[in-house]
């Protein structure tokens, strides 16, 4: 073994297998044992037990024994004819002390002999020969069995011998195989012969166990010869006992303290080994603390991969489920997790727990099936013993259970096969009940799907029945059997009335698949033998049997059977039934079959006939059985008389004189009257059930029963009614309930019967009918005994009170639902003054612990009754007794009923210890109940642990919340109710923080019951609310985060990672109990989970090492070291004083035990994290990390040599982290190296940081940059000399790196290096680096080293700046000077004017083209950058130093300061200026700058505004754009509320630009070119004007705003507008409405009128509020205001879907209006709306409008007028909304308005001003409805009245008369004539200046309409107007006549034909062709228009 232990295995275990057989041993008897342990020579039934004394017998020779004494205990020693005692030479045989034997084998020994003396040789021989002879044979005989047993004895121990050898060459090979090998020897550690042997070898196999086992196998050994003994059932050995021995307490322990605290397994040999040990201690049945200890070991050994004895691990949780059930939590999971690695092999095992007793188990192992592999894959299990025991458990009696196993069936597809039948016969012998109906149904599931087996199957049922036992054996056992055969004997017999109990089972599950031949031979069975049975169980399922097989084949077998079974009734049937059963028949078992026969053949007869007349004969014959003493006779008598009884209802005196006969036995007397009565009673019950609940009422029977209670003088009356009370209730059952609130009277009454007989029947009856009550009953019969108990009478009260009582017995379903309300009821008239009440309380509480089922509770009742009578004194002594109970069954209801009063009132006390005990109980209990009957109690406990779960004590609140979590474990789902929500919410909560941990602790129980998914689920939530801004809310999560790991410990630590940041960020909280709730979290976190998850939390506390916060740090640094602590086996307790800070208290166990957990690299990292923690810059980080390195770290100088290159490379990471924090530690870590350590690290150090600089990553090199920087801070001056040549290059490499973070720090340490000394490097360096900008190669590293350089030393930069803008400037030296702008801006300010001008000229695309050498210096990287230069510049600029010079312009002006501003801002608007020049680069520069600068720009914002707004009426687009960007950026940078300030600038900016495009424009509207850009053309001006007008600081402001609004909204496109439509409106209508000056409010109606006229449709959702405020303002007081509103309603009128109401308003308030401006406004605003809705509007509307207008008309037309000169507003108002009246209305309405006026019969005439009213009327409808003149036949009366009207002698009157004239010309040309003749008189010299401008006007409005609309007149009208042109002086006058003269004679521009012009002057002749010549003409071309023309009124 030791040289090939591999090879030798198999041989081996061969071998052994062959010396070690046992099936010899086991055949070896107690008898052949005793023969071996006796001495050769004498016989085993000589031996004398030792210690048993033996007397001296004297033998007195005169003294004669009586004839036939034996003198041996043997009967073959005695003489044929008898012996005479009379032998002299008969001597005593001397005491011997020999080895003890049993007295079973002295016994046996003595009956071997007794036969074989029997079987000697016949013949005469005296007692001594004979007696030698026989003890010669039998000495030979014990010879043999002694040698056949040696040799065995020498067999066994040659094996075990050889085994011990195998084992000790070999421990390690063996310690792999120890099942195999103790397979072999463990089972014979009991044996008589060879258990020393045994013994030896198996020490040696536990010296294969792992340490510290291993190291005590004699203890195991011991313990293993323990646990073979109890099996074998030696006396004094058994399992009961097995926990109180000392060796096996001392195994388990050592086992448990081994596996279970390190969660370490044993090996799966190894377990196999101890295994039996923990079988024996889980085999007690009583609780011991070795029983926690035994199933947490196994617990760590059921895991799926693991190699254990699953199949005996499976059968042993099974047992210990059924002995404990208050294990049931516990071995749940363990049962699933066995299952779910169990083979097919397995498999028996894993089902066996559904052959249990015990419905838990058989759920238990239910839920552990669904992991099977098997079965969970839905694979058909081969085994039929396993398909029948699923076949069996899918009809559990359970109904819960029976639905798992019929899932699991259908998933497997499983087939219930003939071949089951025979399996589930055999479970029909089970030993318990419930497997027995389960197989019983089942296989008559069976038999019905396979009916050709039926016989057989009958056949296998009646077989299992046997032969009964010897009842002479049962006599004798206690005198000849020992104790184990009268166990054995026991157990048969145990085993046979199982058996039989399970033939009635199956007959009766097989009742209804029988054919007939089977019926009748099952019956004949149960007469013959079933129905004899002794045993009254066995008898009564015998007959319930049999009465199933009548109810099932009766009806179609009445007629045959009925015969056979009065047969049996025969009394000759005695004689046959014996001889058919081969068994005697007496007379007492005759009668028990002539009962059973009866009540069968009551049964029968309900099947017969309704008029048979047998049905009478055998109801008289069950009457007559029903006074058999024998309750179960008379119950089954009762059973069969409904269905006799019930047809014959209708014979009423039948019924009434049986009922008669019934009632009258009730009252038997006498010494068999109890047994009459009750017969009676049951009877009755069977008989009125039969005949109908009417019955009880319509014959009288209630009304008989009442009197007989009633009667005082019978009291055998009175009982026999109770009894018959009772019998109904229990027969009727909820039928009888009604008449239970009649009864409850007389009860009461009975309670207190003086006599015992009376008083104990009502009791009975009580309980009977509250046994009966369905769950309305009681809710019907509960209030009414609750009110009892508040009667003032005692009497009543006692008798509620007994009642209350009664309900202890009320069906298991009610009494769950009752006993909650009636226990507190009863105890709380414990204290009633009345002291038989007193009595009638307790009495009915211990009547409610009277039904209690738990032994354990039942002897608690005393003290629970104590506890609710006197709670006060009692309770806490009664909570002490139930925590010191250990409980092994289940807490049933009653129990429960008692429990809870006591422990809500312990929930309830003050005292924090009182609470904490009771919610320990409830946690408890909840494991020992079960649901529903635990569920009433819920709503009372819950809020109480609720309360708990927030006291201020933590004891307190952590039982609560186990006990919360246990609750919601055993009640399911259905308890949660809302408590989720409730803890969720109270751990947000902002109450106190006992509260919130509390609900943490609640919290995590919880989901440690719901489970992994759940947690899961809601993690999310959790993770989010520990974050929360609410420090209330992070602090409860946290809290919570604390307490899952102990919950949760193995589900929790999946989503360690998803919590452990959370927790770190914890630490760093600015609330103080934040932090601690994080901290105390990440204690736990390492407590649970250091050795488990070490790879997964080391890291995470190490991020957290490096964290910027130092709470973090301090937080981290404390978790890091209880880690490492957890990891050396330190508790880091240790006190350190004085000395240096490298002295420590650590021992090298530690270090290598961390480094053996981590790795030799791992552990550097940590160390050098730990090592530069110390020098943090925060003193308490510093002081821990200080603690834990001289905890763990013996030598810090040899230390720090082994992880130098380590600690280099934590330090340079570091030194580049951003925080300053850990660069600050760091560097003083770096410091104090290089300072402590000196030469000894430092040539060691250099060479790392060089290597190092190489690196990839930037974040590196930048570490090494910084530490070279501290180097260079610590060394001195004579190291810095001795190790320059190997610093400077690194930090010559870093200084050109690509990564801008390493160059600064490359520049950092260049600073320390050039302030040691190196100034003359600085002078050097510099051309250099100029002349490698000229190379594409070096450009880029020289510019890092000028900048650089120039942080160091700014004043280089006055000296580089010449050389780089030296012309022709290079691209390279532009982006020079932008990069070296921002470190050289101390100096920057005198250089600004010369980059700004050289800059910006190149980026404006003006620079002069470079000569040939600057081509040479562009390098070719100019062109590449070109194509990306930000300024977008178009295809056509070529030049690459464009982008350049942009982008060192912006450098430049991002890097003045606030003392170098004002100079950038001058040259920004100097090249403003410059529009052919600068102006474009300066744009792009401004926008660029404003958006990038943090420079305050707002003092300069004006004037950039006012440059920028200017240069939007350029033509360049290009240039616009840039500035409309530039615009934008610039009053981007003005605060919202600084925007008004500014609209004062923009205005006129925006003033100025209008003007420019004004002169500019060549027609079309004017639009400013920057405000047209589409989607954002306003964005920059729009909301400073809005500012100005919401927030203006004055009124004037705020106008200004309104009117730059409006002039914006006028410069830009209907496209530009649409995006600010919306933003402008809603502003504007809201301030609308405030109280401002007038001319603000006109401002903004000005711009709210521009915007209807321009937004259009994207003002549809205001037009409500448009609509109401311009009518609120149709009332103002100010003209400009109502005006306006009036011409803003008109234009809305657009865009309003409902005008006619707005029409016929404004109409209606016009003519009603007080005073003439408001009358007015409301006419200008009907003129409007008229003349933009007038097409819409109906013909009712518009007749309204015309009475209202005609009336007003005629009103006005008969006052005077209310103006001096000019024209009044009123009737100017009136005119026009006719004129669009007319327009709208048609010819009709035409002719009515120009009737009622100026073509009224008496025309123009009558007052001035009728006169002039009725002019404008005509010369306003000729403007608006000229068209429908000619149509209505009024156009000739028209022209006529105008031409009058402009000969009137009022120059109103002639001036309205003109322009009608002209404007009937406009569309009616045949009245040319007209016109001449009139416009001329209009314009000759007698007319005033004022006629002829308006008649200038009037006819240049036309000639804008048509310019030939003059052509033929013009020889008549060109002698005046060159009159007017010659003559007068009126500027005006002269001016309108230029323009008419212009447009008439088409003059309009400078390039304008004279053709037209001399043509008429030809024409005309005279004086006009001396005026008109061509010079004049030329001139005349040239005059510019005139605005006030355009605006004249036309």
């Amino acid at each position: 073994m030791a040289c090939a232990p591999g090879a030798c295995l198999d041989p081996l275990l061969a071998g052994l297998s062959q010396w070690l057989d046992r099936s010899e041993h086991d055949a070896v008897t107690a008898d052949d044992v005793a023969v071996y342990n006796t001495p050769e020579g004498i016989l085993s039934s000589e031996v004398v037990p030792q210690g048993v004394y033996v007397p001296e017998v004297v033998v007195s020779k005169n003294v004669r024994k009586a004839r036939g004494r034996m003198r041996s205990d043997n009967r073959a020693f005695a003489t044929a004819d008898g012996d005479d005692d009379d032998d002299e030479s008969a001597q005593p045989a001397p005491a011997r002390t020999v080895p003890v034997r049993s007295a079973a084998a002295g016994r046996g020994a003595s009956r071997g002999g007794s036969a074989a003396g029997a079987a000697s040789g016949k013949g005469h021989k005296d007692a001594a020969s004979r007696q030698a002879e026989m003890r010669a044979k039998k000495l030979a005989e014990e010879a043999e069995v002694r040698a056949r047993v040696r040799s065995l004895k020498a067999r066994l121990d040659t094996g075990l011998t050889a085994l011990q050898a195998a084992v000790d060459g070999n421990t390690g090979f063996a310690a792999n195989h120890l099942r195999e090998l103790s397979q072999l020897s463990q089972p014979l550690l009991s044996s008589p012969i060879s258990g020393e042997a045994a013994f030896s070898a198996v020490r040696s196999l536990a010296r294969c166990m792992p340490p510290p086992l291993g190291g005590r196998s004699l203890l195991l050994a011991g313990c293993l010869r323990l646990v073979s003994l109890a099996v074998r059932g030696a006396e004094g050995v058994t399992y009961d006992s097995m926990p109180q021995r000392t060796a096996v307490s001392e195994v388990i322990q050592a086992l448990y303290q081994s596996t279970v605290p390190p969660r370490r397994a044993l090996p799966g040999p190894s377990y196999a080994l101890v295994f039996p040990v923990l079988a024996a201690v889980l085999h007690c049945p009583s609780i011991t603390p070795l029983h926690d200890q035994a199933l947490s070991v196994l617990a760590l050994h059921v895991a799926p991969e693991q190699d254990i004895p699953r199949d005996d691990s499976l059968t042993l949780l099974y047992h210990l489920l059924g002995i404990i059930p208050a294990y049931r939590d516990r071995v749940q999971p363990l049962l699933r997790s066995l299952c779910s690695g169990v083979t097919d092999v397995e498999l028996p095992a894993a089902v066996s727990g559904l052959l249990s007793g015990s419905a838990a188990v058989r759920a238990a192992a239910l839920l552990a099936l669904g992991a099977v592999p098997t079965l969970a894959e839905g694979l058909f299990p081969e085994s039929v013993e396993v398909l029948a025991v699923l076949a069996l458990a899918r009809h559990d009696v359970d109904e819960d259970n029976a639905a798992a196993p019929q899932k699991l069936w259908e998933q497997a597809g499983c087939i219930l096969d003939e071949s089951l039948i025979a399996p589930l016969v055999h479970h029909l012998a089970s030993d318990q009940l419930d497997v027995r109906a389960a197989a019983a149904a089942a296989l008559a599931d069976a038999v019905q799907q396979h009916p050709a087996a039926t016989g057989a199957s009958l056949a296998a049922v009646l077989e299992l029945f046997g032969d009964d036992l010897d009842d002479q054996d049962a006599v004798a056992a206690s005198v000849l059997l020992d104790e184990s055969e009268r166990q054995a004997q026991q157990a048969a017999r145990a085993a046979q009335s199982a058996a039989r109990l399970g033939v009635a089972a199956g007959l009766e599950s097989l009742s209804a698949v029988l054919s007939a031949p089977d019926v009748r031979v099952a019956l004949d069975f149960l007469v013959n033998r079933g129905l004899g049975e002794p045993a009254d169980k066995i008898r009564e399922a015998m007959v319930a049997a049999g009465v199933a097989l009548v109810e099932a084949h009766g009806e179609l077998l009445a007629q045959q059977l009925l015969p056979q079974f009065e047969s049996y009734l025969d009394p000759a049937a005695a004689a046959r039934m014996a001889a058919a059963s081969d068994q005697p028949m007496d007379e007492a078992r005759y009668d028990l079959v002539r009962e059973g026969v009866v009540v069968l053949l009551g049964m029968m007869a309900g099947h017969l006939q309704a008029g048979d007349a047998k049905r009478r004969s055998i109801i008289d014959m069950l009457l007559d059985v029903l006074n058999t003493p024998s309750e179960a006779v008379q119950r089954a008598v009762s059973n069969c008389l409904p269905r006799l009884v019930q047809p014959l209802s209708d014979d009423k005196a039948y019924i009434e004189g049986l009922l008669g006969r019934l009632i009258a036995a009730l009252r038997a007397g006498g010494p068999s009257g109890y047994g009459l009565r009750r017969g009676a009673a049951y009877g009755l019950s069977g008989v009125v059930k039969g005949l109908g609940i009417g019955s009880f009422k319509g014959y009288g029977v209630l009304e008989s029963l009442k009197g007989m209670v009633e009667n005082k003088k019978d009291a055998d009356g009175r009982e026999g009614s109770l009894q018959a009370f009772e019998c109904l209730c229990e027969k009727l059952g909820r039928l009888f309930e009604p008449y239970v609130i009649h009864i409850l009277p007389l009860l009461l009454q009975c309670f207190g019967d003086p006599s015992h007989q009376v008083r104990a029947a009502a009791e009975d009856a009580a309980r009977s009918i509250m046994g009966q009550l369905s769950a309305s009953g009681v809710k019907l019969v509960l209030p009414a005994l609750l009110k009892g108990l508040e009667d003032s009478a005692w009497r009543t009260k006692q008798g509620s009170i007994q009642l209350l009582g009664a309900m202890a017995h009320c069906a298991p379903k009610q009494l769950g639902s009752c006993l909650p309300t009636v226990v507190p009821a009863l105890g709380g008239v414990l204290g009633d003054a009345h002291p038989r009440v007193q009595q009638a309380a307790k009495e009915a509480l211990q009547e409610v612990g009277s039904v209690i089922r738990s032994p354990e509770m039942s002897a608690l009742v005393p003290v629970l009754l104590a506890a609710i009578a006197d709670p006060n004194a009692c309770t806490r002594s009664c909570l002490d007794t139930l925590l010191s109970t250990t409980f092994v069954n289940t807490i049933d209801a009653p129990s429960l009923a008692l429990v809870v009063p006591v422990v809500h009132r312990g929930l309830r006390d003050r005292s924090g210890d009182t609470k904490k005990r009771a919610a320990r109980i409830v946690g408890n209990m909840c494991s020992l109940t079960t649901p529903k009957d635990m569920t009433p109690y819920v709503p009372l406990l819950m809020p109480e642990l609720q309360k708990a779960l927030l006291d201020p004590l933590p004891e307190v609140r952590a039982t609560a919340a186990r006990a919360m979590g246990s609750l919601l474990k055993g009640m399911g789902p259905a308890a949660l109710g809302d408590l989720l929500p409730w803890l969720l919410t109270t751990l947000r909560s902002e109450g106190s923080s006992v509260e919130r941990s509390g609900a943490a602790q609640g919290l995590a129980e919880v989901l440690a019951v719901m489970g992994e998914d759940h947690l899961s689920e809601l993690l999310p939530e959790l993770c989010a609310s520990a974050t929360s801004k609410n420090p209330f809310v992070r602090e409860g999560h946290l809290t919570l985060f604390r307490y899952l790991p102990l919950t949760m410990e193995t589900s929790f630590q999946a989503h360690l990672g998803e919590v452990l940041p959370l927790i770190l960020d914890g630490l760093s909280d600015e609330v103080e109990g934040v932090r601690d709730a994080a901290l105390a979290a990440g204690r736990c976190f390492v407590d649970a989970y250091a050795r488990s998850c070490l790879p997964l939390l080391l890291p995470a506390v190490e991020a957290g090492l490096d964290g910027s916060n130092w709470r973090i740090r301090q937080s981290s640094l404390e978790l890091c070291g209880e880690l490492l602590f957890k990891v050396a086996g330190t508790s880091g307790k240790v006190k350190l004083d004085g000395g240096s800070d490298d002295e420590g208290a650590a021992c090298e166990t530690y270090g290598a035990a961390i480094r053996e957990a981590l790795g030799r690299e791992r552990n550097a990292e940590v160390l050098s994290k730990l090592y530069v923690a110390r020098s943090d810059i925060q003193y308490v980080v510093r002081n821990t990390a200080l603690h834990i390195w001289k905890t763990i770290v013996v030598n810090t100088p040899r230390t720090l040599q082994e992880i130098l290159p380590a600690l280099m490379a934590e330090v340079i990471s570091a030194l580049a982290d951003p925080g300053e924090d850990r660069r600050g530690g760091a560097a003083r870590c770096l410091g104090e190296l290089v300072r402590k350590m000196g030469e000894r690290v430092l040539h060691r150090m250099l060479p790392i940081l060089r290597d190092t600089m190489s690196s990839t990553d930037s974040a590196t090199r930048q570490g090494v940059c910084a530490g070279l920087k501290e180097l260079l801070e610590n060394v001195t001056r004579h190291q810095l000399t001795e190790h320059l040549a190997e610093i400077l290059p690194p930090i010559q490499t870093a200084l050109c790196d690509e990564d801008p973070a390493v160059r600064e720090a490359a520049g950092a340490a260049f600073g320390v290096l050039f302030k040691g000394g190196a100034h003359g490097a600085v002078e050097s360096v510099v051309p250099s680096l100029l002349n490698g900008l000229d190379s594409p190669a070096h450009a880029s590293q020289s510019l890092e080293g000028l900048r650089v350089i120039l942080s160091v030393r700014p004043q280089v930069f006055n000296g580089v700046v010449p050389k780089l803008l030296k012309q022709p400037v290079s691209s390279a030296g532009l982006r020079a000077v932008g990069q070296l702008a921002a470190t050289a801006a101390p100096v920057l300010l005198h250089h600004i004017p010369a980059i700004m001008s050289t800059c910006l000229t190149l980026a404006s695309g003006h620079a002069p083209a470079p000569s040939a050498a600057a081509s040479r210096r562009t390098s070719m990287d100019d062109h590449n950058h070109h194509a990306a230069a930000v300024n977008g510049g178009n295809a056509d600029h070529h030049d690459p130093r464009e982008a350049a010079a942009a982008e060192a312009a912006l450098a430049t002006a991002l890097a003045a300061d606030d003392d170098s501003l004002h100079v950038l801002v001058a040259e920004l608007l100097k090249g403003l200026e410059d529009v052919a020049g600068r102006a474009l680069g300066t744009a792009t520069l401004i926008a660029a700058y404003a958006k990038a600068s943090k420079q305050d720009l707002q003092p300069y914002v004006d004037e950039l505004l006012t440059s920028l707004v200017l240069l939007l009426a350029e033509d360049d687009d290009e240039l616009v754009m840039r500035c409309w960007s530039a615009c934008e950026a610039v009053t981007s940078v003005v605060p919202k509320e600084d925007q008004a300030s500014h609209v004062g600038a923009l205005k006129e900016a925006l003033a100025g630009a209008k003007e420019k495009e004004r002169r500019k424009r060549r027609g079309g509207p004017l639009h400013l070119r920057g405000l047209l850009l589409p989607n954002k053309a306003l964005a920059p001006f729009v909301p400073i004007y809005l500012q100005g007008v919401l927030q203006g600081s004055s009124p004037e402001v705020r106008e200004a705003a309104a009117e730059g609004l409006g002039e914006l909204i006028s410069l830009t496109s209907e496209d530009g507008l649409k995006p600010f439509v919306v933003s402008i409106t809603g502003p504007l209508i809201r301030i609308i409405g405030d109280r401002f000056p007038p001319a603000t409010k006109a401002a903004i109606l000005v711009t709210l009128g521009l915007l209807i006229r321009r937004a259009g449709a994207g003002l549809k959702p205001f037009v409500p509020q448009l609509q109401t405020t311009f009518l609120k303002c149709l009332n103002d007081p100010a003209p400009a205001v109502r005006l306006t509103a009036a011409d803003n309603l008109g234009e809305l009128t657009r865009l309003s879907a409902r005008v006619e109401q707005l029409v016929a308003d404004l109409a209606a308030n016009a003519a009603t209006a007080t005073d003439q401006e408001t009358a007015a406004a409301y006419l200008t605003a009907l003129r409007g709306a008229l003349r933009s809705s007038g097409d819409r509007l109906s013909a009712a509307t518009l007749d309204k409008v015309e009475g209202q207008l005609l009336g007003l008309y005629k009103t006005v037309a008969s006052r005077p007028s209310a103006t001096s000169g000019g024209v009044d507003p009123l009737a100017a108002a009136l005119v026009t909304a006719m004129a669009q009246y007319c327009a709208a209305a048609g010819a009709g309405g035409l002719s009515r308005v120009l009737s009622a006026g100026p073509l009224a019969a008496a025309g123009i005439s009558g007052s001035k001003e009728a006169r002039d009213l009725a002019a404008m009327l005509l010369a306003a409808v000729a403007g608006s409805a000229a068209g429908d003149l000619d149509g209505a036949g009024l156009l000739r009366g028209a022209v006529e009245a105008a031409v009058k009207a402009t000969r009137d002698p009022e120059a109103s009157v002639k001036i309205a008369g003109g322009r009608a004239v002209v404007r009937l010309y406009a569309t009616a040309r045949n009245i040319g004539p007209a016109l001449s003749s009139s416009l001329t008189t209009l314009l000759g010299p007698d007319q005033s200046s004022e006629v002829q401008r308006q008649a200038l006007v009037s006819l240049h409005k036309l000639t804008g309409v048509d310019d030939t609309a003059l052509q033929p007149h013009l020889t008549a009208l060109l002698p005046s107007i060159c009159s007017i042109l010659q003559r007068d002086p009126n500027s005006q006058v002269r001016s309108a006549a230029e323009q008419l003269l212009k447009r008439a004679l088409r003059l309009t521009s400078p390039e304008a034909s004279l053709e037209v012009g001399q043509a008429a002057a030809l024409s005309a002749g005279g004086t006009v062709k001396a005026f008109l010549t061509d010079a004049y003409l030329r001139r005349l071309s040239k005059v510019a228009e005139d605005e006030w023309v355009e605006q004249e009124e036309y």
